[in-house]
């Protein structure tokens, strides 16, 4: 054997000092992480996705307007003034579907002055870069509204389309046409603009962190949906009661509660759902319950047959909504009136508990 075979090699290995301070500091921040990964765990666990759908003009958008009075301190003097433009040109659109129809049903103005006016108004744009309203505007608009020919047209109200806050719009358009017009709550309640794309909106909900995502509902925004299905604890679907006589912005044949209905269908029924609970909010029961006297829920869905009663008839509905649940996910219906704070806030109190429950059992903890 080589003499280099018979060499032992003797390593040693130097003892370590372990400075008694840095280990302390080692284990502070390991506990720190601990404590935030355990956070961030109770965090995400109290996070709940939220999905608002329903067709254009069901009112979701004042579901998501009343979120952020109710949650988040309420709307600012800068968010009130954003507002005007929106509720310019709803008030100015109203008032020349208002004249359209006349022309449609021929319907004449019975006051001379109106006559002038209705040309007046058709001829009248908002300029983009200063958007406001003329005083004038707001004078005929007013006039026009509380002529005698106007109770004549609205006996075809179901036969064009009209927005369902216009006539509020009508009744306080002198004071929106004022120069120093600053929008209340009400107002903003009541103003309409089409929702383009998702919108997330956050806030607290007790303990539970609420992203609610509101997307587009007419029917050119509903291909967008898809990007908002994943992990979705809870869907809020909003119908419009009243929609049962009224058709369609974008298509005047199709009866506005029918596409709700399919639109209902194709949501409850789809694959991404299978675990979703569904909130259900009948809205508009105010503007349902005054309708229903003058335009008979049967003109429109025959198998009706239970008259004036709005209990009765809010019950049709739901059961037609529920006649299309064919995979029976679990369903919460709740009668509304989007634009009334208190009605809402104590809805709300009663669907928090439905958004826990389902976020519970989508993160296996029970169910």
């Amino acid at each position: 054997m080589k003499q280099a075979d018979r060499i032992k090699f003797q390593v040693q290995i130097p003892k370590i000092r372990i400075n008694r301070t840095e280990e302390d500091e080692a284990k502070k921040r390991s506990a720190a992480i601990d404590r935030r990964l355990e956070e961030d765990s109770k965090r995400s666990r109290r996070e709940v996705k939220v999905l608002l759908l329903g067709s254009g003009d069901s009112g979701k958008e004042d579901i998501v307007k009343q979120m952020k009075i109710i949650h988040l301190q309420g709307l600012s003097e800068s968010e009130l003034y954003n507002y005007r433009p929106t509720i310019f040109k709803n008030v100015l659109y109203s008032a020349k579907a208002i004249i359209q129809a006349m022309d449609q049903f021929d319907i004449t103005p019975e006051l001379e002055v109106n006559k002038g006016y209705c040309e007046y108004l058709m001829g009248y744009h908002i300029l983009p870069e200063s958007p406001c309203l003329e005083v004038k505007v707001g004078k005929a608009i007013f006039s026009i509204w509380n002529d005698p020919c106007i109770e004549k047209l609205m006996e075809h109200r179901h036969e064009f389309y009209l927005m369902e806050s216009a006539s509020y719009f009508f009744e306080e358009v002198e004071r929106i046409a004022a120069p120093d017009y600053l929008p209340i709550e009400a107002d903003v309640l009541r103003a309409r603009t089409k929702t383009n794309g998702i919108y997330e909106t956050r806030f607290q909900m007790g303990a539970l962190s609420i992203h609610l995502f509101d997307v587009g509902g007419q029917r050119s925004e509903r291909k967008k949906w898809i990007h908002s299905f994943e992990n979705v604890n809870t869907i809020i679907f909003v119908v419009n009661l009243s929609d049962y006589d009224q058709v369609l912005l974008e298509e005047s044949s199709q009866n506005a509660m029918m596409e709700s209905l399919l639109l209902f269908d194709s949501v409850v029924n789809s694959r991404w759902f299978q675990r979703t609970s569904i909130v259900l909010l009948l809205n508009k029961v105010d503007v349902f319950r005054e309708k229903l006297a003058r335009s008979p829920l049967s003109n429109y869905f025959p198998d009706y047959s239970g008259g004036q009663d709005v209990n009765k008839a809010a019950k049709y509905i739901l059961w037609r909504f529920n006649q299309v649940n064919r995979a029976h996910l679990p369903l919460y219906p709740h009668l509304v009136q989007a634009t009334d704070t208190s009605n809402i806030r104590l809805v709300f109190a009663a669907i928090k508990e439905t958004i826990l429950n389902n976020a519970l059992r989508g993160s296996g903890i029970f169910g």
